[in-house]
């Protein structure tokens, strides 16, 4: 018999790397180099120090960042023995652990942020800075650890006082398992999906299938076609599968535990077991906090997406987020 720590460890790790990396889609990407205006906040070249409205705030040193990544890509994880890859992450959250006030925020960034990234040649050599697509910055690398850094990178250059301190990225194959492994999950669906897939009907349905992949990944010709009504879509499947997996775990005590292994061939992380068990033994009892999902403006440049972050908000958010008042 398993102890009841393991199980609940388990079950974290599930809902942080099944639940929250659901994926997006693979549309054609922007890639042109273009001048990003710089959030207005005055920071200081030798200190991540920042002063907003003549206070100094300092980044909050009582927190743990977990960046978790869902890829646009199917098969087990491996690497494309070069430093290029095909695979976006099209799915991009930072778990924010508040070990002061026992809970766990969640900032789900939209995959068409226009950000800077590092670019990377063949050879893995720096090859500049380009300016595009968030989701982009996974495709410099192997697919593996490497690109998993660098969209960590870019994260960590967007967004002053952040520090990730762990990764996770999951290919697509993980949610239909998952999802049919609880025995399907309940959506109430509100768009058209009749020119996607005929059987994700409108109002209540249990999802089996690739209709999950369809319903969380798909948005070209179904509703408005942004990545935030998406992005709400995947928020809805997280609730029915929470409810979906509590289910189970309340039948079959070790069914968490089996989920995970038949995933795990699916996913990269840098987090070590002795590592994840730690992490997960001080956090499995911190309240869910809120999801914050950045305010902005979506647009359409060449046929491409673009999502640009409202620059005032999104420093408050910050700043709320990642930073302490001296």
């Amino acid at each position: 018999m398993k102890n009841k720590n393991t199980k609940d460890i388990t079950l974290m790790c599930l809902a942080l790397v099944v639940l929250l990396a659901l994926v997006g889609c693979g549309l054609l990407l922007i890639n042109s180099v273009t001048e990003h205006n710089k959030n207005e906040i005055s920071v200081s070249e030798t200190s991540k120090t920042i002063i907003r409205d003549g206070r100094e705030y300092f980044p909050k040193q009582d927190i743990t960042v977990v960046m978790v990544l869902g890829i646009d890509k199917f098969g087990v994880k491996e690497s494309s023995n070069y430093y290029r890859n095909e695979g976006s992450a099209d799915s991009i959250m930072l778990l924010i652990f508040n070990e002061n006030e026992k809970v766990c925020d969640v900032l789900y960034l939209n995959r068409d942020t226009m950000v800077n990234m590092d670019v990377l040649g063949l050879k893995g050599e720096y090859a500049g800075v380009s300016y595009g697509q968030l989701a982009l910055a996974h495709t410099y690398g192997d697919g593996m650890e490497e690109s998993a850094v660098n969209v960590k990178n870019t994260l960590e250059n967007f967004i002053h006082g952040l520090t990730v301190d762990y990764y996770v990225s999951m290919n697509m194959d993980a949610i239909p398992l998952a999802n049919d492994a609880v025995g399907g999950v309940k959506v109430n669906v509100k768009d058209d999906f009749s020119k996607v897939n005929p059987t994700i009907t409108k109002g209540e349905i249990t999802l089996k299938g690739d209709q999950v992949i369809d319903f969380v990944r798909t948005r070209k010709e179904v509703g408005d076609q942004k990545n935030t009504s998406r992005m709400e879509r995947q928020t809805d499947y997280l609730k029915g599968f929470l409810t979906a997996l509590r289910e189970k775990e309340n039948t079959d005590t070790d069914f968490a535990l089996k989920l995970y292994d038949s995933v795990s061939p699916y996913i990269v992380t840098d987090v070590s077991a002795k590592n994840l068990s730690s992490m997960l033994s001080r956090f499995k009892d911190f309240a869910l906090g809120e999801i914050y999902t950045p305010e902005g403006e979506n647009l359409i440049k060449d046929g491409h997406y673009q999502f640009l972050v409202d620059e005032e908000s999104f420093d408050e958010l910050t700043v709320k987020l990642f930073y302490s008042e001296k």
